[in-house]
């Protein structure tokens, strides 16, 4: 037998056990047994002693240094003094209107309906060009900083001074899919890793008994790209974003075994010895390429995940006025097929207490999603018909969620060691599609940041009078810029934090990116 499996099963531990809990393993659920068969898997496959530490109930994790270098980085020590130490990326899927919930413009108002004259010509993605669109919402002053948002986001009002909001952000492209990418992966094409893959590449795990890199989609489906938005790619399969759908009955999928009769203690334990002794013999043959033990370590992670993630996931023992801050408490359990405030509050909310969770356990980098791909009716945030029927839910869901999740990060000391970002992949036009929508317009749209080093209650950059370019268009601000922020804020310089592909140093800001100090603290 080998050692990690003497660890695993030597009779003092298991007498210890059974001591302890003779009752419990009298009458032990078969979702139990699976749980430590689970364990006893990874160990014939990996001989990972610390995972057989785990089955006992130790631990690993590196949360005890202020700012850890965790296990598994690229980074043996930090380039800059972070300020972060994990993030929080929102993403609202479908291109949010910025000029409806962040960005002022009394412009709009005072020459609404009247003929759009952008002065100059406009390549406008579908028949957006038409007359200047007001806000359908009013728009009011917050916060010690004054900054104007709409009654849509009103929730943000009570944290806008701890968020540095900027409003000149250029893409690259008005298509869907590749702003998305561009925004998620740094590049417009596919192949390329998530921003969260290369936290975890180069700063480890804080928590091996989950995941470093989480995703939470939206509960309608994926945005466009799927899950390749959130992908490895040519960095090391462990680094990719693990999926959880809190509000399924099954977050993680297939985290647990389905209940079976032809599966047996014995034969699974054959079968795990048969995979040990092929996997070898595969590492053996190809001692050049890491996709074996990438998948080893997924079942390690899998199975270290039955104990924790379940925990991690159940917030019933959050108190009542937290839920009551998120929005929770409404006591609905069915909601009505039409797009609605207080369903896109529950899931999106959720979402984020869930991430406060999941941060507090070590997760190094989590992406919440608002919106999935395009459907009708319209089910994320590209509202080309009607702006106040898709945007007044989702923002209102969205921006109690975020204020909630900031809110509850902050008195609890967590905010000023995390960086939370709000991006979308373009903007929306300042003139009118049909009579109520807005066309793309990647020309200049908004990011915001809050937390972990940001400069509160900022605004840097601003767009021009209409919301159609950035005011200074001499200098503009880029998703490279945004991302080099992030890394430097988490003691990395962009520069520096690269991996070879197809004979290129690849990094997260490709050949681009400065770092934003005027919203740095």
């Amino acid at each position: 037998m080998p050692s990690v499996m003497r660890k695993l099963f030597s009779p003092h531990d298991r007498s210890q056990q059974v001591a302890t809990n003779s009752v419990q393993q009298t009458v032990c659920p078969r979702r139990d047994f699976m749980q430590q068969l689970g364990l006893y898997a990874v160990a014939m496959s990996a001989g990972d002693t610390l995972l057989a530490d785990a089955a006992w109930g130790g631990t690993t994790s590196a949360t005890d240094k202020p700012f850890p270098i965790g296990i598994g980085a690229k980074l043996d020590q930090y380039h800059v003094q972070p300020r972060a130490k994990r993030v929080v990326q929102l993403f609202m899927a479908g291109a949010a209107s910025p000029l409806d919930m962040f960005d002022y413009k009394p412009f709009l108002e005072k020459h609404h309906g009247e003929e759009s004259d952008f002065g100059e010509h406009v390549e406008a993605f579908q028949d957006g060009l038409g007359p200047w669109l007001k806000s359908p919402w009013k728009f009011q002053p917050y916060g010690q900083c004054g900054k104007q948002l709409s009654e849509i986001v009103a929730p943000l009002g009570n944290c806008v001074d701890d968020i540095a909001f900027l409003h000149s952000i250029v893409g690259k492209t008005g298509v869907h899919s590749q702003a998305t990418y561009l925004q998620a992966t740094g590049f417009q094409l596919p192949g390329f890793p998530g921003a969260g893959s290369w936290v975890s590449y180069g700063l480890g795990s804080m928590n091996e008994n989950l995941p470093t890199f989480v995703v939470m989609p939206d509960h309608r489906g994926f945005a466009s790209n799927g899950t390749k938005n959130w992908s490895s790619a040519f960095l090391p399969g462990n680094h990719q974003g693990t999926i959880i759908q809190p509000i399924d009955s099954e977050p993680i999928r297939d985290l647990f075994p389905r209940e079976t009769p032809f599966v047996t203690a014995d034969s699974e334990r054959a079968t795990l010895a048969l995979a040990q002794q092929l996997n070898s013999q595969h590492a053996a043959q190809r001692p050049g390429d890491s996709r074996l033990a990438a998948r080893i370590h997924s079942y390690e992670l899998a199975a270290r995940m039955q104990l924790a993630a379940p925990e991690a996931l159940d917030v019933s023992d959050e108190p009542a006025h937290i839920l009551k801050l998120y929005g929770l408490d409404h006591g609905k359990t069915s909601f009505p097929s039409e797009i609605n405030t207080v369903e896109e509050t529950e899931y999106f909310s959720r979402k984020c207490l869930i991430a406060r969770r999941l941060l507090e356990r070590g997760v190094r980098f989590i992406q919440i999603w608002s919106g999935c791909d395009n459907a009708h009716p319209r089910r994320n945030w590209d509202s080309h018909e009607d702006i106040r029927r898709d945007h007044e839910p989702l923002a209102l869901g969205m921006s109690r969620g975020a204020a909630a999740l900031i809110q509850d990060l902050k008195q609890r000391g967590m905010l000023e060691d995390t960086l939370i970002l709000w991006t979308t992949e373009f903007g929306r036009m300042p003139s009118s599609q049909g009579q109520t929508g807005r066309d793309h317009n990647p020309y200049v749209f908004t990011n915001w940041l809050a937390g972990g080093g940001i400069k509160g209650g900022t605004t840097f950059g601003e767009s021009d009078e209409w919301g159609y370019k950035p005011l200074d268009r001499n200098n503009p601000h880029y998703v490279y810029d945004v991302h080099a922020t992030m890394l430097h804020l988490l003691g990395i310089d962009h520069h520096k934090l690269t991996a070879r592909h197809n004979g290129i140093d690849r990094r997260l800001t490709d050949v681009h990116g400065r770092v934003l100090h005027d919203i740095i603290s």
